[in-house]
């Protein structure tokens, strides 16, 4: 290995080492402080998989069983832990297996870079075998992309991947590499990304705009906050925490912003949306100021936009300036970093309660306390309903648990009943909606966070997606305990089919496998429960292993989740039953 010393104007020295590109991707991901990645080896990333194997001490590879495994483990890493997940995979199939968790993390601002290889250079646009076009591909659903086909190339695109993908919104960023780049000899030095020319991450904050934003919110009647994850990807949880205090305004979350204050706070009024809780969404009509920290109005979370908070003037904290006026309009727009700007919020608002108007979320809340949630927690049906499950996932977790969600009945069950005590425990695909996410993201999530304990659970559809990650657990021996509320249906398209469509339960029964069996293969304990006297105990021995723990709960078959706003109807028209 020939080396090379260079001294710069400033006499600073770097020294630069001929290796190959592959080993120079591997150099790039440990200088990044890169410490896990998830992927699944093939051909044309032959190169860069010898160099791993090389650096094992360095950097634990993941072998998912399927490339869209690998993503949404990356996802549930960089969620829990903060940082930016990394995801591996071949040409062709591999890297078009990657597009679903891609497109998940991109809608989600969630940190995430890919790397695939790619055909050598000289047969690009020949058709190759497992030749595609990944960038043209992946294009519509990257924050970046880039594809290298020179060694010489490749520390500076690795860099301004990580970048890229961190800073400001985060998202996740797709690197290809042709085979000859990965052979090829390179003078290697490393060197951070710390700017890219044209990208501003954090646009600079208008003190006029959060002056204007604070006289409104003093002056206020009837306020309502409604956070998303910006609050956590931002980490102003505590400074949030004082804002509300300060204020004393009712705060209401969108689901990827759950977990950022505990559940239990006095002014934490419950999740808004299409199954969110009756009182924040009703009230969303008749605040006087509307201040969304962190969250994108997306259209599950308004409704029908025609209707929604018309009556308020709106005040939008946000890093990314298309996501104002997007859907929305505003009165007030405070762009930049959630927590700096919060920070210098907080000194110019006034000490306030709004107790009257905090009385009528308690009002609402009893309300549907009596319609929908006391039935949803202690029914008087023979059937288990899934909040039992969360009511004693809660009981034994003592709302210290991460719950990882597949998307479905069983997510807007969980989102509604976990109870957290800790941010960043809330895992779950918001606007993707993937099914299959919620296992292998899982996964990641306990693997970033070993400490902690993570709960994944899933529908019997969601869950059949991915099954096979169960083999990476095994191999990976993690201790993810693994929830599958089976109704042996596709419980919210049936739910759908039954409200909207005279019950015509078009290809939504499933007829399933024997889960347990199927768990117990792959080396997991497993357990069975269809009987509500069975639960707690069985609950209570999952959440007891230190190892991967498999539970599967037959719930009610037509069991429907409720409050519930019908799509195109207003946030006001929520249905309690």
């Amino acid at each position: 290995m020939a080396t090379q010393t260079i001294t710069n104007k400033e006499t600073l020295t770097k020294v630069t080492e001929t290796i190959s590109g592959s080993e120079a991707i591997v150099r790039c991901l440990i200088e990044e402080g890169t410490e896990i990645i998830y992927g699944y080896p093939g051909g044309a990333i032959m190169p860069v998989y010898d160099e791993l194997f090389k650096y094992q001490d360095k950097i634990h590879h993941v072998l998912s069983r399927h490339e869209q495994g690998a993503t949404h483990s990356a996802q549930g890493y960089a969620r829990i832990s903060g940082k930016v997940g990394v995801a591996i995979a071949t040409s062709g199939p591999g890297a078009t297996n990657l597009i679903t968790g891609i497109a998940d993390a991109q809608i989600d601002s969630t940190p995430m870079v890919c790397i695939t290889g790619q055909v050598f250079s000289h047969l690009l646009g020949s058709d190759a075998f497992q030749e595609t076009d990944i960038v043209g591909i992946s294009t519509p659903v990257t924050k970046w992309n880039c594809q290298v086909t020179k060694a010489e190339d490749i520390p500076a695109v690795m860099a301004k991947a990580f970048f890229i993908a961190k800073s400001g919104r985060p998202g996740p960023v797709l690197v290809d590499v042709t085979k000859d780049a990965q052979l090829e000899k390179l003078d290697f030095s490393y060197e951070k990304c710390t700017k890219v020319r044209s990208y501003n991450p954090i646009p600079k904050t208008d003190i006029a705009s959060l002056e204007a934003a604070a006289r409104l919110i003093n002056s206020a009647k009837k306020p309502l906050i409604v956070w998303g994850q910006g609050v956590i990807l931002s980490q102003a949880e505590e400074v949030f925490k004082s804002v509300i205090e300060k204020s004393g305004i009712p705060a209401a979350w969108t689901i990827l912003g759950a977990s950022a204050i505990p559940t239990s706070h006095p002014l934490n009024v419950g999740m808004v949306g299409m199954h969110g809780n009756y009182a924040p969404n009703k009230l969303t009509n008749e605040c006087d100021v509307l201040i969304a920290i962190g969250m994108r109005f997306d259209d599950r979370v308004t409704g029908t936009l025609s209707t929604y908070a018309k009556q308020a003037k709106v005040i939008h904290f946000e890093i990314d300036p298309a996501e104002i006026d997007k859907n929305v309009k505003t009165d007030v727009a405070v762009l930049g970093d959630a927590k700096a700007n919060l920070d210098l919020l907080l000194p110019l608002l006034n000490e306030n309660t709004h107790a009257d108007w905090c009385n009528k979320f308690t009002e609402l809340y009893n309300i549907e306390y009596d319609k929908v949630i006391k039935h949803d927690l202690y029914p008087s049906t023979k059937g288990i309903r899934m909040a039992e499950v969360l009511k004693e996932i809660n009981i034994q977790s003592k709302g210290n648990a991460a719950i990882v969600t597949d998307v479905g009945q069983h997510q807007m069950i969980a989102c509604r009943y976990a109870e957290f005590n800790k941010t960043k425990s809330n895992i779950t695909s918001g606007g993707l909606g993937t099914m299959g996410f919620g296992l292998p993201a899982a996964i990641g999530a306990k693997m970033a966070a070993p400490e902690r304990e993570v709960v994944s659970i899933s529908g019997d559809g969601g869950y059949q997606m991915t099954i096979q990650e169960l083999g990476t657990i095994f191999q990976q021996k993690a201790a993810v305990k693994v929830v599958v509320l089976n109704n042996d249906f596709l419980g919210m398209v049936r739910q759908w089919q039954e409200l909207f469509f005279d019950k015509r339960y078009a290809s939504t029964e499933m007829i399933n496998p024997n889960f347990v069996a199927i768990a117990e293969g792959y080396y997991i304990k497993a357990k069975k429960v269809t009987k509500r006297e069975e639960l707690a105990d069985a609950v209570a021995e999952m959440m007891a292993s230190k190892e991967a723990y498999f539970l599967e709960v037959c719930v009610e078959k037509e069991g429907n989740v409720f409050p519930m706003i019908p799509t195109g109807a207003s946030v006001s028209d929520i249905r309690l039953e």
